[in-house]
């Protein structure tokens, strides 16, 4: 069968906030982080699993609000600089941040300060050996992303096949909401990988296709 030809065409910036697809599982943490710069003492938790879209809204708040973005290795004089600016400090819930987060969190009640962590856990399952540092925790605002539903999943599989320029059969996304892993991140892999091998095999996209990918990879692809 003849290869299937499909305009290349260049991916979107990414991360912007125009992109991000709003739903029933994610529409209540969207609001919240909305709310800048009216969140209580300055600072905002986003959680949620791996691949529901933390960094791409967390980084769209972050050009909105000309955020500086810290890393788990900033010093005293970082922080010095930060002081009266929106702060992005992503993976907060690994260990051994215990002072730059009570920095971070006392810094953002001041004047000018913003802060947003992200992190797959609530701030309350956070490490935390200061007592003062696990207080402050306690009382952050959350704003958590569930796992896409079916119809955020839907529509994030219907935008990633619209920015390869393909179109899908009727019956492929159906079938890929039921099978694939319910984040934002496998189905844009998925997508990709099925257009390169599209190409690479010279088979047109199809459930057929996707359903051997599935198969190789160890997943149950079976029709209900």
């Amino acid at each position: 069968m003849a290869a299937q030809l499909r305009l290349k065409l260049d991916n979107p910036a990414p991360f912007r906030r125009e992109d991000f697809i709003v739903a029933v599982s994610n529409a209540d943490a969207v609001r919240l982080v909305d709310r800048w710069p009216n969140w209580p003492g300055g600072a905002l938790a986003l959680v949620g699993p791996a691949g529901v879209g933390k960094t791409h809204l967390a980084t769209a708040w972050a050009v909105k609000a000309g955020a500086r973005t810290v890393t788990a290795d900033s010093g005293p004089s970082d922080l010095l600089a930060l002081e009266g600016a929106p702060v992005l400090l992503e993976d907060a819930d690994r260990p051994g941040l215990d002072e730059l987060l009570f920095h971070l969190i006392n810094m953002a009640a001041r004047p000018g300060g913003s802060l947003l962590l992200t992190a797959r856990t609530p701030p309350a399952a956070w490490p935390a050996a200061l007592p003062d540092l696990r207080s402050r925790l306690n009382a952050l605002p959350v704003a958590a992303l569930e796992e896409p539903d079916d119809a955020l999943l839907t529509a994030l599989l219907q935008k990633f096949f619209r920015e390869r320029n393909i179109r899908p059969p009727e019956d492929l996304i159906p079938y890929l909401v039921r099978r694939i892993e319910r984040s934002a991140r496998r189905a844009q892999a998925f997508v990709g990988l099925l257009d390169d091998t599209a190409d690479a095999l010279r088979r047109p996209i199809s459930k057929a296709l996707a359903r051997d990918l599935l198969v190789q990879a160890g997943e149950d692809a079976e029709d209900e």
